[in-house]
């Protein structure tokens, strides 16, 4: 017969015995300082040792007694576990049956917060009874039991049950700052309902030269916005380097589709903070303010209300005084700009004679 070790073909384990025994006789930093003041002690006596240290009497006699304790080996002057040997659990201060309900309510209404379990749970606890626990308790319940998180499923090709998972988008960075024109284009969408009927107004900002387009549709389906987006490409003399928009429709599929097209990064901004995307709100304001307001009726018909939209941002962008430019207009501003592509100057220079 023969006969192997514990730790044949087993990878790494002797290498891992080897460190669990090198933890085990480790001395740390604080044993090592409390051998030295008991060195110091032993040489030069209480007083000195307090005055030096500051280390009072009863703790140098304890040192003294865990070495002797240990052995004499330094490793018995390690730091102990200071944890408590009675920890208080909320498994025998808590019903089942309070904890039954508080599932069953998650199984209901999936990742229902404690806060909203609470008056569920009071009336539930004051029919039966029962002492309710309070938010706070809830939530540690719940943690208590796995978190009782539910998650969407779907069925694949092959009939097996999976969770959903959470499409992740590129977000705009916190410290991003637009640093020419084309650098980044802020898209955002206006809602107006005129006489029943809803009507949207599609709008492009460029951050930095804050050039704006808009247009108005009767469609808020992302082929809308895609063919606005080829809008904007055409009028617009830079090539768009990053395209921020919020999470609506109109801004995913074909819009998204587009944007990658010209290999362009699509940063989407978080849920319900349109502060990401300041600069297009801004000018959704300003055009609603000086336009749209005042032509509203015109929607029911976006062919004539873009004709005079067009003649507005024509204006917009050539005449009206910006104040975040110095008061001059949007193109005006892109003229004094200095933007050239850097040269690359991996070759040397040629000069026809």
């Amino acid at each position: 017969m023969q006969i192997h070790r514990i730790s044949y073909k087993v990878k790494g384990l002797v290498k891992t015995a080897n460190y669990a025994l090198r933890l085990a006789y480790m001395i740390t930093d604080k044993a090592k300082h409390k051998a030295r003041v008991l060195a110091f002690w032993d040489k030069h006596g209480q007083e000195a040792t307090e005055e030096a240290f500051g280390v009072k009497k009863r703790t140098l006699y304890l040192w003294k007694s865990q070495i002797k304790q240990g052995g004499g080996k330094l490793e018995a002057l390690n730091e102990k576990s200071r944890r408590p040997k009675n920890i208080r659990s909320r498994r025998n201060e808590w019903s089942g049956v309070i904890r039954s309900e508080i599932r069953l309510i998650r199984e209901e209404h999936p990742n229902l917060g404690k806060y909203k379990i609470y008056p569920s749970l009071k009336q539930f606890c004051d029919k039966n009874k029962l002492i309710c626990p309070k938010p706070d308790t809830i939530g540690n319940l719940i943690k208590d039991m796995g978190g009782l998180r539910k998650f969407p499923v779907k069925v694949r090709h092959n009939g097996k049950i999976v969770p959903i998972k959470r499409v992740k988008r590129a977000r705009k960075p916190i410290q991003f700052k637009a640093l020419y024109p084309g650098h980044c284009g802020a898209f955002d969408t206006i809602e107006k309902i005129v006489y029943g009927s809803r009507r949207y107004i599609i709008t492009f900002t460029d951050i930095y030269s804050r050039f704006s387009l808009a247009w108005a549709t009767n469609s808020h389906a992302s082929l809308a916005a895609k063919e606005f987006f080829d809008f904007v490409r055409f009028l617009f003399p830079f090539k768009l380097d990053y395209v921020l928009t919020d999470n609506g429709s109109e801004f995913m599929k074909h819009f998204d589709e587009a944007v990658k097209g010209l290999y362009a990064t699509h940063w989407h901004t978080y849920p319900k903070t349109p502060k990401m995307n300041a600069h297009a709100e801004r000018f959704n304001r300003t055009i609603q303010e000086e336009y749209i307001d005042y032509h509203e009726y015109e929607l029911l018909d976006p062919v004539k209300f873009n004709i005079g939209l067009m003649k507005h941002l024509n204006w917009h962008n050539t005449e009206r005084p910006h104040h975040s430019l110095g008061n001059v207009p949007p193109a005006q501003f892109i003229q004094t700009i200095n933007y050239f592509p850097q040269k690359c100057n991996m070759y040397l220079t040629y000069t026809v004679i």
